[in-house]
């Protein structure tokens, strides 16, 4: 394999493909623990074999085009924004650890994350992040009747 000189490996390009390898391990030993059986042999196990099979190609992807420098210039970090992702999921895992619900932590979550995005109406992103908690709970709770945590707006329902 020939380098020009003016193009040089992407050493934290190849950082990126090596850890996704390592998540696609991770997610099919995960897969690989479930005991469940299926009937029709699409059962659980089948959305954890794409994930990991896509995981798979993202790195072999990312690692080709390191070996070749033909990855992207990256632009500098801005960590406000993962901040305060970061900081809505762990409301989200603290509400629904602590009797707060889905539906409040995921409507949280929503807005946080447009927030960081960029958008600047987060009592409007709340309640639309609200909706769609709604929705979800409805299709998960209602029809599917998968139980989700509940809290005091879950319990209305």
């Amino acid at each position: 394999m020939a380098f020009s000189p003016h193009r040089r490996i992407d050493v934290a390009g190849l950082v990126i493909a090596i850890i996704l390898l390592v998540l696609a391990g991770i997610v099919w030993w995960d897969m690989s623990k479930l005991q469940i059986l299926s009937p029709y042999d699409l059962g659980p196990k089948v959305m954890p074999i794409v994930v990991s099979a896509c995981l798979v190609l993202l790195a072999i992807g990312n690692a080709i085009g390191a070996l070749r420098g033909d990855l992207p210039a990256r632009e500098t970090l801005d960590w406000k924004p993962i901040i305060l992702i970061l900081g809505a999921l762990a409301c989200l895992i603290a509400l629904i650890r602590f009797g707060g619900g889905f539906m409040i932590g995921t409507a949280l979550l929503f807005a946080a994350t447009s927030t960081a995005f960029g958008r600047r109406a987060f009592v409007t992103d709340f309640i639309i992040g609200a909706v769609i908690a709604l929705i979800v709970y409805v299709l998960f709770a209602k029809l599917l009747t998968l139980s989700l945590p509940a809290g005091p707006l879950e319990r209305l329902f």
